[in-house]
């Protein structure tokens, strides 16, 4: 018979109540800023309703009416320097945070409702109005809530989708030496994500101060806890990764304030990540005023059950029974804070208060302002180009002056991060890209576990923070699949979201590999949709004298940018410099690699070389175009006009597969700009329709080389 053994679980996990003493021995003004910001948050989330029910809010009202508890007993230990992130159902947290930013507690009184209070709750409201006040101008919404002065970081609509994100604002407070905390709220819903549980695993084996709090208001949407689990005590998750975790009642907002202050201790003295489930109970639906009841999935005797706890309830019980404040003042403080709220929303009505006034609106024209910066970080910039560049040139590998680049933002750079798989390793990671940087800041390369979805996401919150400036690897470009709830719903999105205000200054770096004979999960091009999210630029180097200049540029940015690489450029040489790697190239300036009169030849990456040896084989004359930016914000339209006005016929070439194809975008865009200077249909020449096998012989017929390109060129001058 075998021998078993009970194994200890390697971190504690612990059930937190409070007892009648605790409650006795509470300090005073402590359950006074309790009561008092949950009664706040109460009345406004009970506005807002009213206000959604007469359609004076455009798009859904996730209420937290129930889990105030939750919220305040968590926030208010934090400090404006601390940082929380949030879901879609957020309105709790991001006002307890903006509360202890803004008020100043007297000892012995209730919150003072002053003006900076009253300042939060306008802005706050006419946020979720979609107001120009609001904090992100009205564009954020109910879901989209962010206040960076007072550390609330924002909520988000993707379920889970924010805390990758404050794995990147936890790196950053223990880096820069402070420490502070990050705590990211999340539901129930959200525990059973994968970028939830990779982060997870991220910030242990990192021990970031991050706390991952738990909501478990027992249904997403309408799916009990129980339905989507076998393990319906959530906090038991934190046992897998190693993370000391507390489960607490939800509607005590006093053990929750005890729990929480245990969880700080051990962050800020380093100790790495918490978890906290707290069991709780929205009252209402998922989204608008109406209980959960009404759609048959909850009974009214469960919600009557949930309610008789109220964690508002039981905190003026306890204020009341220790004298600490009477019924008069406490209902004098409610109708105060009430009317105020309601003489803050009606001034964003018409008279009749059936409307909101046309004033209140954001300027249709601000639609896409914001979407990317204005490039103002770049003014000043040396500009270089190979053919009057000073320096010292010489004919050298592609893949080591990619290494020379990297480390040499390292070096001169204190806030440039790279991460990714294995880039500490092997001697600069799979492809000796990182050799340099681990050379000059060992401490600032960091490898990543194999987590797309949580390291794409750490590093944007990085960004998005500020204070640091990341340079993610992804080791193929068809990871940016696994990756695109964090590439193109957050880092592509963050900038614009969020009223335009902040910066996102972050870096992917991603190589191309069809041809050798990876497959079809390892060989796209992925220009095409990568082009399609507004908030990125694209860049694509050719040579290794351009590698510098735009990567740089792109790390100088604060726009979010894909520095795309292609492994048949790795082992090829090209004129380079020697020393100087802090040069840089401009955002949106094509280089004209040929000139010719009969053909517009546009190409980017491996392929305009290709191009170059199909002129030289037919003989063609062509203006041979190296996009360098491929994104449409940065495309140079001047050169592209100045060329198709000259010969009248273009043939777009790339590699990849039609149906991801970025030709194709870009054709319908020159037809519309220039028809009338085109004596012929754009040509194109791009890879097959499925993507590149295994095969070799079936990898070569699913991609386009130089053949592909002659055979165009011939069918077009014939």
């Amino acid at each position: 018979m075998p021998a078993h053994e009970d194994l200890a679980a390697g971190a504690p996990w612990l059930q937190l109540r409070t007892t009648p003493q605790d409650w006795d021995d509470a300090d005073g003004d402590l359950l006074l800023r309790l009561y008092g910001q949950a009664q706040w948050i109460r009345s406004f989330e009970e506005y807002v309703l009213e206000l959604a029910g007469q359609g004076l809010v455009h798009g859904p009202v996730h209420s937290s009416i129930g889990q105030e508890g939750g919220a305040v007993g968590s926030v208010l230990p934090l400090r404006s320097d601390d940082f929380v992130n949030g879901s879609h159902r957020g309105h709790h947290q991001f006002l307890a945070k903006a509360f202890g930013h803004v008020l100043r507690p007297k000892a012995g009184d209730l919150p003072a409702l002053n003006d900076d209070v009253r300042t939060v709750l306008r802005r706050t409201l006419a946020e979720i109005c979609g107001l120009a006040e609001g904090f992100s101008s009205g564009r954020g919404g109910s879901m989209h809530l962010q206040w960076r002065e007072a550390g609330a970081m924002g909520t988000n609509a993707i379920v889970g989708g924010g805390v990758p994100q404050a794995a990147g604002f936890a790196w950053n407070q223990r880096h820069f030496g402070t420490d502070a905390v990050t705590v990211t709220y999340f539901g129930d819903g959200a525990v059973n994500i994968g970028s939830v549980l990779e982060t997870l695993n991220l910030a242990a084996a990192w021990k970031l101060p991050l706390c991952f709090f738990i909501e478990n208001n027992q249904y997403a949407v309408s799916t009990a806890v129980g339905e989507a689990t076998a393990e319906p005590r959530l906090s038991a998750r934190a046992l897998g990764f190693g993370i000391p975790s507390w489960r607490v009642d939800g509607m005590d907002p006093l053990a929750v304030h005890l729990a929480m202050t245990e969880a700080l201790a051990h962050m800020r003295a380093g100790g790495g990540p918490t978890v906290i489930e707290a069991d709780l109970y929205r009252y209402f639906h998922q989204n608008g005023p109406y209980p959960g009841s009404a759609f048959g999935y909850r009974s009214k005797d469960e919600e009557r059950a949930w309610r008789e706890r109220d964690p508002i309830e039981l905190l003026r019980g306890h204020l009341l029974r220790r004298g600490l404040a009477g019924e008069a003042e406490l209902k004098a403080f409610e109708d105060d804070f009430v009317a105020a709220l309601r003489e803050i929303g009606g001034s964003f009505l018409t008279e009749d208060r059936r409307s909101i006034r046309e004033s209140a609106w954001p300027d249709p024209a601000f639609v896409d302002v914001g979407v990317r910066g204005d490039l103002s970080e770049l003014d000043g910039s040396r500009y270089e180009e190979a053919e009057t560049f000073a320096g010292q040139l010489a004919e050298r590998r592609f893949i080591d002056v990619v290494s020379d680049v990297l480390g040499r933002r390292l070096e001169t750079d204190a806030r440039v991060v790279v991460l990714g798989e294995d880039v500490h390793r092997l001697k600069g990671g799979t492809n000796g890209a990182t050799r340099r940087a681990i050379e000059r800041a060992p401490d600032r390369v960091l490898g990543t576990p194999i987590s797309e979805n949580a390291f794409t996401g750490l590093a944007g919150g990085m960004a998005i923070d500020g204070r640091s400036r990341p340079i993610v690897e992804f080791m193929y470009a068809d990871f940016m699949w696994v990756a695109a709830d964090q590439l193109f719903n957050q880092v592509a999105k963050a900038r614009h979201m969020f009223g335009g205000h902040g910066s996102v200054p972050f870096v992917l770096r991603s190589k191309l590999a069809a041809g050798t004979g990876y497959g079809s999960q390892h060989s796209m091009d992925p220009a095409g949709v990568l082009t399609t999210a507004a908030g990125l630029r694209v860049v694509a180097p050719s040579n290794p004298f351009d590698y510098v200049g735009l990567l740089n540029t792109a790390v100088a940015c604060e726009d979010p940018v894909v520095v795309l690489e292609h492994v048949d450029l790795y082992g090829s040489t090209g004129t380079a410099p020697v020393d100087d790697f802090d040069y840089r190239l401009p955002v949106g300036r094509a280089a004209v690699r040929r000139v010719g009169d009969d053909l517009t030849v546009i190409s980017y990456l491996s392929m305009v070389r290709r191009c170059a040896e199909a002129l030289d084989i037919t003989g063609v004359s062509a203006d041979l175009i190296d996009l360098r930016w491929l994104d449409r914000a940065s495309l140079d339209w001047d050169a592209l006009e100045r060329s198709v006005r000259k010969t009248n016929r273009v043939l777009i070439v790339e590699q990849g597969a039609v149906g991801t194809s970025y030709g194709g975008r870009l054709a319908d865009e020159l037809q519309r700009r220039l028809f009338d200077w085109l004596d012929a249909p754009i040509e194109r020449v791009t890879g097959g329709e499925a993507s590149p096998s295994i095969s070799k012989v079936l990898e070569r017929a699913a991609i386009a080389r130089t053949e592909e390109v002659v055979a165009a060129l011939r069918r077009i001058v014939a």
